[in-house]
């Protein structure tokens, strides 16, 4: 598009950035799927003869990565390795790739067999909220003494703790998804008086007023709520809880409070909106390309990677995308984030646990080390960094949604289930239900979902 197009130092280090938000599903293809990821199995070590014969020697540990960032190259993880060889030599790290499409499954089959890796580098759903919560991760609540952990955001340090408090991650970086407008066609409208262009972010009132400019405008799809899948979810969410102060859970992460009087008044007025409809036939990834070839107004699924793909991969759609906060009623929004980090597998054996703390600490507690780690992600820090993107435009522009974090509530017990249960709500109220019923339909699957036992994967 035409003012990203402009900024190339941001295409420079995400050459191989995929659309982590929006959960397509075609994340995990950027290197190759998890069996040839395992088939390519890495490890780095040295180069000449006589140190790989030392390197025999040496405890091996395993770290198995997901997708994030170019955490899922192999080229960019060698790099990081490097370092930490030369400072550990007797440690050795192999390194195993893993995507979102059959990741999981490859986990809980080495879960099975005993073969479970030492090191993932995941988020709390699975690493606090599945793995943590079922007993196979080891504590990591020593590593969060040192004078950097406390340095690091309290809602990420809440999120990688269960409700015992016992620290199951340790984060290394973050994000916050935002949506977007088309600034070109608010201009059309006259709907640029509707957000403030400074801080990116608008209220309630305003949200109303721009869709019915651009309706006036003859722009008939103003946005979508979409709901086929649960990809993208974390749009639909932000968009109906931010809309009138609403919540998806309590604090402590243990009930549902989606059903609520804020949340209902914000459904209601979505399913009446002239210029917004619900469509049960597209996820989150699907509404970014519509957005982005010029259909709709606006996007509710986005972040800084889906506008850096399109850098990357020349896509000029012919108009300037414009970052924005969700609306709400005060214009102080709470944004959805994601969370990254490692975690341990708990293999009975002390050592190989011991040596998984050392590369911890090696990534994130040293500044020089922790920007490498962060920027290999493309996204943020988890603690106060200087400098971290000085030089980028872009990271620069997304990055001041950071401070609109909100609370970080996909550990709630049964969270794979209620993603599902609540993209079905909004198909049930695009079709015409009552959103009061609607809302109680949801709140006795969530219910339901959050006392069974844990059997599956978190998504």
């Amino acid at each position: 598009m035409k003012r990203q197009l402009a900024w190339v130092t941001a295409a420079g280090f995400l050459a191989v950035s995929m659309i982590t938000a929006c959960g397509s599903g075609s994340i995990g293809q950027r290197e190759a799927s998890a069996s040839e990821g395992r088939e390519q199995s890495m490890e780095v070590a040295t180069n000449s003869e006589s140190e790989q014969n030392v390197s025999e020697e040496r405890l091996k540990i395993t770290l198995w990565t997901y997708p994030v960032g170019n955490w899922g190259s192999q080229s960019s993880v060698s790099s990081l390795l490097t370092g930490f060889h030369q400072e550990y030599p007797q440690y050795r790290v192999q390194v195993d790739f893993l995507d979102y499409n059959t990741g999981d499954s490859v986990v809980e089959e080495a879960v099975a067999a005993g073969t479970a890796p030492d090191l993932v580098l995941e988020g709390p759903e699975r690493l606090v909220a599945n793995w943590g919560r079922r007993g196979l991760m080891a504590d990591l609540s020593d590593l969060w003494e040192s004078e950097s952990a406390g340095q690091i955001y309290e809602s990420v340090r809440d999120a990688c703790c269960d409700v015992n408090g016992t620290y199951y991650e340790y984060p290394i970086c973050m994000t916050t998804h935002c949506m977007a407008v088309n600034y070109d066609m608010f201009e059309k409208a006259d709907a640029l008086q509707y957000i403030d262009e400074e801080n990116h972010t608008w209220t309630t009132e305003n949200f109303i007023k721009a869709v019915e400019a651009l309706k006036a405008g003859g722009q008939e799809r103003a946005g979508v709520v979409y709901c086929g899948g649960q990809g993208g979810d974390q749009g639909t969410r932000a968009l109906v809880t931010n809309l009138y102060g609403g919540t998806f859970t309590n604090p402590e992460h243990t009930a549902y409070t989606v059903d609520s009087p804020e949340n209902e008044k914000a459904l209601t007025l979505l399913q009446g909106m002239d210029g917004i409809e619900f469509d049960p036939t597209i996820a989150g990834g699907d509404e970014a390309s519509l957005f982005s070839s010029g259909e709709l107004a606006m996007a509710f699924c986005w972040n800084v990677t889906l506008e850096l793909n399109q850098i990357i991969n020349n896509q000029d759609a012919g108009f300037d995308v414009f970052p924005m906060a969700f609306p709400s009623e005060s214009g102080e929004p709470k944004l959805q984030g994601g969370i990254w980090g490692f975690g341990i597998f708990d293999n009975g054996d002390a050592a190989r646990i011991e040596a998984a703390k050392a590369f911890i600490r090696y990534m994130a507690e040293d500044d020089s080390h922790y920007k490498r780690a962060v920027q290999t992600s493309n996204y943020w820090p988890v603690r106060d960094v200087p400098g971290m993107y000085a030089n980028d435009e872009l990271m620069s522009e997304y990055g001041m949604f950071m401070k609109y974090m909100g609370d970080y509530y996909q550990v709630a017990p049964g969270w794979a289930d209620v993603r599902t249960a609540w993209w079905e709500m909004l198909q049930k109220i695009g079709n015409g239900m009552d959103v009061r019923e609607a809302l109680t339909e949801f709140d006795d699957a969530a219910g339901k979902a959050a006392e069974a036992p844990l059997t599956e994967t978190a998504g």
